[in-house]
């Protein structure tokens, strides 16, 4: 029960950083097999439809991002999706990992929140501190968004 909440605590996280980012992830992983997710209600997670919808959105979140006029996730209607995000993908990590689902649903949700504030806080303080353009940090932070989920999904292989 411990792992399913770290796996799922991390890819909440994931969501936190980038909301998009971690149900891609998780419909990839799904698709290739990582995570078992057939015959649940969450099935649908592994669609064709779903990795291109989430990959997609992942894509336009991370240009989107970059752009001056984004609101921050900790605002309030971005920081609402990356819980419900976190919620998605923590219950696909109890359903594929066998776990209660409440162990996934906390974790995910705790995790987004988490990723939210603390990717924001790190973001904000590196730029600050480094003297540098935001872009400088937020194209690094989507790829640990992107290399984190990705293995967090491949340990449930």
């Amino acid at each position: 029960m411990i792992g399913a909440l770290i796996v799922a605590l991390g890819m909440g996280f994931v969501g936190g950083l980038r909301s998009m980012t971690a149900p891609a992830v998780v419909a990839w992983a799904a698709q290739l097999g990582w995570m078992r997710l057939a015959d649940s209600p969450l099935a649908f997670m592994g669609s064709r439809w779903a990795v291109i919808i989430f990959t997609v959105a992942a894509l336009g979140e991370f240009v989107a991002d970059l752009l001056p006029r984004t609101p921050p996730r900790t605002a309030a209607f971005p920081l609402v999706v990356r819980i419900v995000v976190g919620l998605l993908t923590g219950a696909c990590v109890a359903v594929a990992g066998g776990f209660l689902l409440w162990v996934g649903l906390l974790g995910g949700a705790i995790g987004a929140i988490a990723g939210a504030f603390g990717g924001y806080r790190a973001r904000v303080g590196l730029v600050r501190a480094l003297h540098v353009r935001d872009a400088a940090i937020a194209i690094p932070e989507d790829i640990v968004a992107v290399g984190l989920g990705l293995l967090l999904a491949y340990t449930l292989k």
